[in-house]
């Protein structure tokens, strides 16, 4: 099924959109990544945080490469070493995005409470999906397929629900880093292309689960009439 060039077909707008993406992040990442903030990313990140009443949310180093994210359930936030404890605007530009997810959090941003309740069946979903439509073309069960083609529906809404939050995240950072002073307007040009250029990538990955679910739906809507 996915050696199926009709599929590749479908999906090259996604994967030369991602391409594109992923340069366009390691080029805005590398460049404000040489350019020094007057805070490292944990101390912008707390300053963040503070100064929306948000004195509770811990924030923790992590291990890893882009392993930077908000836990709602644990009320922290964790961000790679590097960016934990590096002074340049690449480091402060992620950190205040993280931080944008806990403030959405303390607001009850409405797409933020919709994406954490879809997690568990999302998470489900992209793992169980694939499972049950390749057992489905094996066994010739068009049932199985379309309970997995179901459930990856469910992918596709998440991501569809991920958007605006990742978007939200970004816009409150650039507010906050400006509004606090941490950012200067000549800084804040490094800081725009790291997160403009990262939220491509989710764009890229919707459009791609986006138009795999358009080609399930079709060819196997084709194969049941």
């Amino acid at each position: 099924m996915f050696f199926d060039p009709y599929y590749l077909l479908a999906i090259a707008p996604a994967l030369l959109l991602a391409f594109w993406a992923n340069i366009r992040v390691k080029s805005a990442y590398a460049a404000a990544r040489q350019q020094p903030a007057p805070l490292s990313g944990a101390a912008a990140a707390r300053h963040i945080l503070d100064s929306a009443g948000l004195g509770g949310v811990a924030i923790e180093a992590v291990g890893g490469m882009l392993t930077d994210h908000y836990d709602p359930r644990g009320k922290v936030l964790r961000l790679s070493q590097e960016v934990y404890s590096s002074y340049s605007l690449a480091a402060v530009g992620i950190a205040a995005h993280e931080s944008g997810h806990a403030l959405q959090d303390a607001g009850a941003y409405a797409p933020l409470v919709v994406r954490n309740a879809i997690v568990p069946v999302a998470g489900f979903g992209s793992n169980a999906s694939f499972i049950l439509l390749i057992a489905g073309l094996l066994v010739h069960s068009l049932s199985l397929v379309w309970i997995g083609i179901a459930l990856f529906s469910a992918v596709v809404f998440f991501q569809l629900v991920n958007l605006p939050v990742e978007f939200d995240a970004s816009a409150r950072a650039k507010a906050q880093l400006a509004g606090l002073g941490i950012v200067s307007p000549q800084q804040m040009v490094y800081v725009d292309r790291v997160l403009s250029a990262a939220a491509w990538t989710y764009v890229a990955a919707t459009l791609q689960a986006v138009m795999t679910l358009l080609y399930l739906i079709t060819r196997f809507g084709n194969n049941r009439r």
